[in-house]
């Protein structure tokens, strides 16, 4: 049998996950077998959009509740690691400067079920925190991006 992916996300990560599996399960499921309901009661299914579109969505609800079951059952939680807060790992927020006078930045790295660029929380995946992960305040580090190289230097880790 194959080995199932591990989700890392952050304690408070689970728990959003959680909350959004329990809204899909017991309010969106209703509301969409409403729409159903409603949607047959128009007649003929074969030329019904209304019945097309409910049913779409229903799949939609059932294949992201399936997946957000998944993420939940092979969470790995990340654990606050105090002893190493010197060096950039999953869960850490790391402040950064683009050399040679770039803005400065700041991100948190967590897994990427949780990952949100508008929040600021960008996934351990991303070339960025790959290249940030296990480097230390100071040390300056080359990025690879889509968009090509850029070089950083790390201000703060917390």
């Amino acid at each position: 049998m194959a080995t199932e992916k591990e989700y890392h996300m952050t304690a408070a990560g689970k728990e959003k996950l959680e909350q959004e599996l329990e809204y899909l399960k017991t309010v969106r499921r209703k509301e969409v077998v409403e729409r159903i309901k409603v949607a047959r009661s128009f007649g003929d299914l074969s030329e019904n959009s209304e019945y097309d579109s409910a049913k779409e969505e229903q799949a939609f609800v059932e294949g992201r509740i399936t997946t957000l079951e998944n993420m939940i059952r092979n969470a790995k939680i990340i654990e606050d690691d105090e002893m190493n807060s010197d060096t950039v790992t999953l869960g850490k927020t790391v402040t950064f400067v683009e050399l040679p006078d770039g803005d400065e930045e700041t991100y948190t790295i967590v897994g990427s079920a949780e990952a949100d660029p508008f929040e600021g929380k960008i996934s351990n995946d991303s070339p960025i925190a790959k290249s940030l992960l296990g480097q230390k305040v100071n040390e300056e580090v080359t990025v690879q991006t889509p968009g090509g190289e850029m070089r950083v230097k790390i201000i703060s880790i917390s």
